[in-house]
């Protein structure tokens, strides 16, 4: 592997109409490997608006399969620009079993794995329960907390949720990851006051760059921007509020995005996980011998 990989994330609206929201992550995507780009992510459930905000049946007609339309489109960009694409799919699995799944692209390979989502949120205007079954975890398969090997690296994709937990960023470190990638879509409640806002979204930065630097490992985050609404006319919608960043393995912001559409486009040193866990060798100082009580739910 290179010692530099030039990365990129796309923060860009997204809508229900599938074809107006892959030509929004097409632009973005294009736009970002005019800048050198090597790696693009895109933002979680980029394909159509963010439908958890209620339940409906019906809703479960967006889903693909992992090769359907829109993975094909995806497949077909990251071939015909060369890159490695990180791209997010609502995936119909088999009948009644559907996912929240980022896929990965890798050149003229095709899709070379996929990270279906392990954490599932169940708070107002963020329904996931509903409609996602969380993904298994079996290492020897690839499946749950494991790095996807590809030609820029090995990634740790996790998404959305699963930022919150340490648990899962160190697995990916602990298997390997030379990054770890964030597909994200959170917002504001836009009855939540200017201080609470201000205090969630500096909370959801704040503990992706503490992944960077417990694991000595460079971070990207793509968040969706945009108000949409709640088309069940239950809640008040919610404003995505962007935010998109990359982050080096101190913890470092390398770009930083505000609340439109916008490529963020970084050129990294890789060699600098290996000096910074030289000096910082949290790996190193573990005591596996004591942390048996984290797989229990509470220690009561």
């Amino acid at each position: 592997m290179s010692t530099t990989l030039t990365v990129a994330v796309v923060q860009q609206p997204a809508w229900p109409d599938k074809a107006q929201s892959l030509s929004a992550s097409e632009e973005g995507i294009r736009s970002a490997v005019k800048q050198g780009a090597q790696l693009v992510l895109l933002q979680e459930l980029h394909a159509t608006h963010y439908f958890c905000q209620f339940e409906d049946p019906s809703l479960f007609d967006l889903a693909e399969p992992l090769d359907g339309p829109t993975g094909q489109r995806l497949a077909a960009l990251a071939k015909e620009l060369d890159i490695v694409l990180v791209g997010s799919l609502f995936e119909r699995r088999a009948p009644g079993l559907y996912h929240n799944t980022a896929v990965v692209y890798d050149r003229a390979k095709g899709r070379v794995g996929q990270y279906r989502k392990m954490h599932i949120p169940d708070d107002p205007g963020f329904y996931e329960k509903f409609y996602f079954t969380p993904g298994d975890h079996d290492s020897a398969r690839g499946e749950g907390f494991t790095p996807i090997e590809t030609s820029v690296g090995r990634l740790g994709v996790l998404v959305c949720w699963d930022q919150w937990y340490p648990e899962a960023a160190r697995l990916m470190a602990l298997a390997g990851a030379d990054l770890l990638l964030y597909p994200t879509a959170i917002g504001w409640d836009p009855t939540d006051d200017a201080a609470e806002k201000e205090r969630q979204k500096d909370a959801w930065t704040v503990i992706q760059r503490a992944h960077g630097v417990a694991n000595g490992l460079p971070v990207l985050v793509a968040n969706r921007v945009g108000f949409e609404a709640d088309h069940s006319e239950v809640g008040d919608g919610i404003q995505f509020w962007g935010g998109s960043f990359i982050c080096g393995p101190q913890g470092e912001l390398l770009a930083h995005a505000g609340e439109e559409t916008e490529q963020l486009v970084v050129e990294l040193d890789m060699a600098r996980s290996e000096n910074t866990r030289r000096i910082w060798p949290y790996l190193r100082d573990r005591r596996v011998d004591a942390y048996g009580d984290l797989t229990r739910r509470y220690r009561d």
